[in-house]
């Protein structure tokens, strides 16, 4: 069996900024023919690695830096107390360069100062501590370059796992992603608005009136559909043991629900959780299921019930259309509008669909071959 676990998620962002293109707006694209609310996949990405910290061990996932030659320099004075911190991070550019990975001094840099790698690389924090552990046994000489690339192959973290690494001028070092993760998109049609805002200066004499500052920000509001799709198998090949799989994977599956992109938070409190997810286990390929809102949705009572109405008829046709129906299927919901996604799978609680789904990844893992 070939898995791959689907994430299909509907939810609703009141009057936010969760992703700026170059001149500040919200990130926009033309689907269906009419203006759609979107969200880059990188942002979500972002988003979901950074609330892995929330409850995994710091062995569990990485960085992705430019500054690996500082973090590096940091590792080595622990492991060496009293070392010079010069020496250290002289001790931190052999060991990259041994791993293939050249440094450059950062731009208006002061003297002494850690350079930078010539691009961010995806490191997981169990990789950074073998390097400094190498980088200290070969005392005042350099790591064999054979070893200091052997500790790059292994020992990815979750997040490394997940969603890759590239390294541009040695490929050996490429890790390829075992998860993909769709522009989210809202279901209807979208106009982004304007707010003017004012700001009064707190210490201003009763005669003066005026603000102390005037500006606009650039929101709009969405019903977003949101998709991502994870191969098992690319996924242990990555990490090598199925219990760490699993653990993955359902460490993926909370955090891309319960995250947000944290774009003009402060200014919109925007965080919301999902209206509606949906888990798909299918044996193939991942199945995207935005053609269902290719026909924009109409505003009525909201966009939540027609889009979850849309989602469940459009997910039956392609089953019926291809034989691609999924291995078995969850539904976390909340409220009489998400109903009839009830057709798609089990309805469960949140924490009882994370569970549900390890579970199936762990039985798959541990069948005799």
């Amino acid at each position: 069996m070939s898995l791959n676990v689907d994430v299909h998620v509907i939810q609703s962002v009141p009057p936010s900024n969760l992703n700026r293109d170059d001149a500040g707006s919200p990130k926009t694209a033309v689907y269906g023919g009419v203006r759609r609310a979107r969200v880059s996949s990188q942002a979500w990405k972002r988003a979901t690695r950074r609330d892995f910290e929330r409850y995994l061990d710091t062995s569990e996932f990485g960085v992705r830096t430019k500054r690996a030659m500082e973090l590096l320099g940091k590792r080595i004075e622990e492991l060496e107390p009293g070392l010079d911190g010069a020496v250290a991070l002289a001790k931190a550019k052999a060991t990259l360069e041994a791993a293939g990975l050249k440094t450059k001094a950062a731009r208006k840099a002061a003297e002494g100062s850690a350079e930078l790698t010539e691009y961010l690389v995806f490191f997981s924090n169990q990789q950074l501590g073998k390097l400094a552990q190498l980088a200290v046994d070969a005392g005042e000489g350099a790591p064999a370059g054979a070893a200091a690339k052997k500790v790059l192959k292994e020992g990815n973290s979750f997040d490394l796992a997940l969603f890759g690494r590239m390294v541009a001028n040695d490929a050996d070092l490429n890790v390829d992603a075992a998860c993909q993760v769709a522009h989210a998109l809202s279901t209807h049609a979208v106009t982004n608005e304007f707010d003017y805002y004012t700001a009064v200066d707190d210490k201003n004499p009763d005669e003066e009136t005026g603000a102390g500052m005037i500006g606009t920000v650039e929101f709009n509001s969405a019903t977003l559909y949101r998709y991502a799709t994870v191969s098992v198998d690319a996924l242990q090949e990555n990490l090598g043991h199925a219990e760490a799989t699993a653990r993955a994977v359902e460490a993926f599956v909370r955090s891309f629900v319960q995250s947000m992109p944290t774009g003009k938070q402060n200014t919109f409190a925007n965080g919301t959780l999902p209206e509606a997810v949906v888990v798909m286990v299918r044996d193939g390929q991942g199945v995207n299921l935005v053609g269902a809102f290719e026909d924009a949705v109409s505003a009525g009572d909201g966009y939540v019930a027609a889009s979850c109405r849309k989602l469940a008829e459009y997910a039956k046709d392609v089953a019926e259309a291809y034989a691609a129906r999924p291995v078995t299927s969850w539904v976390t919901r909340v409220g009489e509008a998400t109903a009839p996604l009830d057709v798609l799978g089990e309805r469960v609680a949140f924490d009882g669909l994370v569970s549900a789904v390890g579970e199936k990844v762990r039985a798959t893992l541990t069948e005799p071959q």
